[in-house]
């Protein structure tokens, strides 16, 4: 369980474009973006959905690499992993959640499978690669969920989407009021994925910059 997110988070942030590493990086998010955009529109519910599937590999992926890499050079992790499988167990708990809202159907659901494996085995390679490049992609992707989530909210606030009740799994992990509504679970899904985007930003600076242990860019 955790303790409801601050709401008072900076939306807006972005990271500004600072090299061929940062432009392979956004251009993935925004060809994705793309996708969602097209396949979703303005059902939130079932890109949440997508959205969170995807969400919850890039913590695993590199939380495992980081181990492996500590383990073999012998060298202190300085807190990564745990901040990276804290993480994914996050976005695994936003799409448990949304599955219970958004009910998907049995098509979007191999949708979500296909989609699933491609991006685990395309990251998995992304990362050995570069992993600077594939922390950007996940700060990239998560300021474009904080926009996803905020037309969410502007859906349920102009009464397009109903507002209703909060799934008890989602109470009992954000630990919100009983009477909790969608909009409620939307607000503190938004702020941790604020904290996913500055998190993974700041791990790409520190690869760009050298100061990682045990890491390479």
């Amino acid at each position: 369980m955790q303790t409801p997110a601050h709401t008072s988070v900076d939306l807006n942030a972005h990271h500004n474009v600072a090299g061929f590493s940062d432009r392979i990086a956004l251009a993935i998010t925004m060809t994705l973006r793309l996708f969602a955009d097209t396949f979703f529109a303005k059902r939130y519910g079932n890109r949440a959905i997508v959205l969170e599937t995807v969400a919850a590999v890039p913590g695993m992926v590199g939380g495992m690499l980081v181990h492996l890499r500590c383990l073999r050079w012998m060298v202190a992790d300085e807190g990564w992993i745990r901040t990276l499988l804290d993480e994914a167990e996050n976005e695994r708990m936003h799409l448990m959640t949304f599955i219970q809202i958004a009910r998907p159907s049995r098509f979007e659901r191999v949708v979500i499978l296909l989609v699933q494996a491609i991006f685990f085995a395309a990251y998995f390679l992304l990362y050995l690669v570069s992993a600077r490049t594939a922390h950007r992609l996940v700060g990239y992707f998560e300021e474009q969920a904080v926009i996803s989530y905020s037309l969410y909210l502007a859906e349920i606030d102009a009464g397009r989407v109903e507002n209703v009740a909060a799934p008890a799994l989602a109470i009992e992990y954000w630990n919100l009021p009983a009477d909790a509504r969608l909009r409620d679970v939307v607000v503190v899904v938004r702020a941790d994925e604020v904290g996913h985007r500055d998190v993974n930003h700041s791990f790409a600076n520190a690869l760009a910059t050298g100061e990682a242990a045990g890491q390479a860019a």
